[in-house]
């Protein structure tokens, strides 16, 4: 006669088996067994900033996900979109044209959030203070004699759009100026090298000037802005496409509303970083301008 408290035993074990097997391969999400959801950033500014921006940032990810979230940082825009490409990745704040560029290399990726300024987003020229110039027609007429400083090449409001806008102009930035353009990494960097006297003019975000000027930093007895370009599309959270896969059906739409939730009053320091009041949704037909852009200027193929 069989051990009736053995078959019990085992027939709870294949249960719990099953359970656990269904549970994996269901994808589902939450708690401490979920896996690390590693988002990034472009780094467009000050590093302490950022660090700072993405702890807080990812303390409350985890919490309103119930997932861990770890936050990696990258040394330069070209490897955050390398990261993302090699699911390295889940979750990336990105430019309008690192965007670009990550989505064209991950076709299920999806823009989901944008700040809410992001829809009209522009990039300021700054110049010498000493200087002359106070238009583009001017710029034109002096490039001849000047040099002139981008961010990082690959981003959109520090070198795409502003050097868009100049060739509109009629500049060709590779040539006109009294040498090859110069690259400086990051918008922060931008402003401070036309501070310093190193380049007569400068190409950056508005956001990042405008803070500069608002908090001090900037020395405006020695640099200004003289040029402000027309509103396009710019930063947004993109996330990969498999994220309902490994982590349960919905869970994207998780990210999207936890992004959207966050607001200044309960969330104050996370929204002070990211220099916004709130999130808004976004797709990724709103860079479909963004990627002409690149693609005429040849930044992307």
């Amino acid at each position: 006669m069989p051990n009736l408290r053995l078959t019990a035993l085992a027939t709870l074990l294949t249960a719990a088996m099953v359970a656990l097997s269904l549970a994996a391969c269901s994808g589902a999400s939450g708690g401490d067994d979920a896996p690390t959801l590693k988002v990034g950033g472009i780094p467009d500014q000050d590093t302490a900033r950022l660090a700072r921006r993405y702890e807080a940032f990812s303390e409350y990810l985890s919490a309103e996900l119930d997932v861990p979230v770890e936050f990696v940082p990258s040394v330069d825009y070209a490897a955050v979109v390398t990261a993302f490409s090699q699911d390295q990745l889940q979750l990336a704040f990105f430019g309008a044209l690192t965007g670009v560029q990550a989505r064209l290399q991950n076709p299920g990726a999806v823009a989901i959030v944008q700040r809410e300024y992001d829809a009209a987003f522009h990039s300021k020229l700054v110049a010498r203070a000493n200087l002359p110039l106070n238009s583009l027609e001017e710029l034109k007429g002096q490039a001849g004699d000047l040099t002139i400083t981008f961010g990082s090449p690959n981003s959109t409001s520090g070198h795409l759009m502003p050097r868009y806008f100049i060739g509109q102009a009629g500049i060709n930035a590779a040539t006109d100026f009294r040498q090859e353009p110069n690259f400086s990494g990051s918008h922060d960097t931008t402003w401070q090298l036309v501070e310093s006297g190193a380049f007569d003019v400068g190409a950056l975000s508005d956001v990042v000037w405008d803070r500069a000027v608002r908090e001090g930093t900037a020395d405006t007895s020695k640099v200004k802005e003289f040029y402000t370009t027309p509103a396009y599309f710019n930063y947004n959270w993109t996330a990969q496409g498999n994220l309902d896969e490994v982590y349960g059906e919905g869970f994207t739409d998780k990210i999207r509303q936890a992004l959207l939730d966050l607001n200044p009053e309960d969330h104050g320091e996370i929204m002070e970083l990211f220099s916004t009041e709130k999130f808004i949704p976004t797709n990724n037909d709103n860079y479909q301008a963004i990627e002409s852009v690149a693609r005429e200027l040849e930044i992307v193929k």
